[in-house]
């Protein structure tokens, strides 16, 4: 560090001749004196810059990197620690895969108790229903610590220690629709955390088999009541992504037990589209909400068994079958009532010009090597405008 900060540069270090018999004479007065050139000293720098200095680090930065490196052994409370990895999942999701393992491993050794694991839990759920965009993450975060977490104390373990705090929101759920706006973003929160827990909770049973936690399905069922019976835009819009989320996966478990519970809903929504106060931006999106299910929620299910496909059955047949041309430059396809005529005069021209285009043209390439490199395919582009040009000339000569 002296090198860089504590002395001047050495080209503004002034330069003293060596002393001579003249520098030890008194100077006879002040004039002489101020004869004398002076010679400015550059001010030396003193750095306040310390090798101890703590580490930087921008506003908003989560440093949790480095401390989780050191375990839990930099936190004072569970609570700290747990709060700084949510945090740090917040700002970078994709950290969830290579870190949750050692997240959940330091977890069961510190989460030993009851008291312990309420709190964990109780943490999550706050962020999971207080930070926007973090329901997704929260509901993952509780799947992996459903089945990773050892503790499994008689009060209940991670699962059904959350279903409970669940339990006690939902409850609330009538006051909560037609409370004030406050009451009811925090209630629309907790709608779509759930709606989360309910595609990603999975629940393993004896033999094996992972499946979805039947409460949580019949809960958002009374949500969704509960959101329609109190047709404000926000709950409306809340339902509405409530729905976009789980819509297909609700119907499908509810066709498998025998249920019409989605016609329910649809029927429900159009009722609120004719009679409902809401504005006419909220009744556009369930109106594309029902449109959206009429479409089986935007999924394509192929075909269970295998037909070939021909005119009557397919409706684009024809569409990928190739463009033939007249010799007057029409356009014609299979799809062409007179196509088999219209071929063979294509094939019995091509016989009785083998080398020549239609304009005479020799492509043979004899005795014109500047044809020779010529590529007789044309040109993407180029085809596909002649061929929009053949169409629009045959369109305008049949009008």
């Amino acid at each position: 560090m002296s090198d860089g900060f504590d002395r001047a540069p050495e080209q503004t270090r002034p330069q003293r001749a060596p002393p001579s018999p003249q520098d030890n004479i008194p100077q006879q007065n002040s004039e002489s004196a101020m004869a004398k050139p002076q010679v400015v000293v550059a001010p030396v720098l003193m750095s306040k810059l310390s090798v101890n200095a703590p580490e930087f680090y921008p506003s908003g930065y989560s440093n949790y990197t480095e401390s989780y490196e050191d375990g839990c052994e930099d936190y004072p409370t569970l609570s700290e620690y747990v709060q700084d990895f949510l945090n740090h999942l917040t700002e970078q999701p994709g950290s969830f895969e290579t870190e949750i393992e050692q997240f959940a491993e330091t977890l069961n050794g510190w989460v030993t108790t009851d008291v312990a694991l309420q709190e964990l839990m109780e943490l999550i759920y706050q962020q999971a229903t207080s930070i926007p965009n973090f329901s997704y993450m929260g509901a993952r975060l509780c799947n992996y610590l459903s089945h990773h977490l050892t503790i499994s104390p008689q009060s209940g373990n991670f699962r059904q220690l959350l279903l409970k705090r669940c339990q006690t929101e939902y409850e609330l759920r009538d006051q909560a629709a037609k409370g004030d706006e406050r009451t009811r973003k925090r209630f629309h929160a907790f709608v779509l955390f759930l709606g989360e827990l309910y595609l990603n909770l999975e629940i393993k049973g004896t033999n094996g088999q992972v499946t979805r936690a039947d409460i949580l399905q019949a809960g958002l069922r009374e949500l969704l009541n509960a959101l329609f019976s109190n047709p404000m835009d926000d709950n409306l819009i809340c339902a509405v992504k409530l729905l976009k989320l789980t819509g297909s996966v609700l119907e499908d478990a509810w066709k498998e037990k025998g249920k019409n519970d989605m016609e329910e809903i649809i029927q429900r929504i159009e009722n609120v589209v004719l009679d409902a106060n809401c504005s006419r931006d909220v009744k556009q999106m369930l109106l594309k909400l029902v449109e959206l299910r009429s479409s089986n929620w935007g999924r394509v299910h192929a075909t269970s068994t295998y037909r070939e496909a021909t005119p009557e059955n397919d409706p684009n047949y024809f569409m990928n079958e190739p463009t033939f041309y007249t010799s007057d430059g029409v356009p014609f396809t299979a799809a062409d009532p007179d196509y088999q005529e219209k071929y063979q005069e294509l094939l019995e021209r091509e016989d009785f010009f083998p080398d020549y285009e239609e304009n005479g043209t020799d492509l043979s390439g004899a005795g014109d090597p500047y044809l020779d490199d010529i590529d007789d395919e044309m040109d993407p582009e180029i085809e596909e405008a002649y061929e929009k040009f053949c169409l629009e000339s045959e369109r305008k000569r049949k009008q």
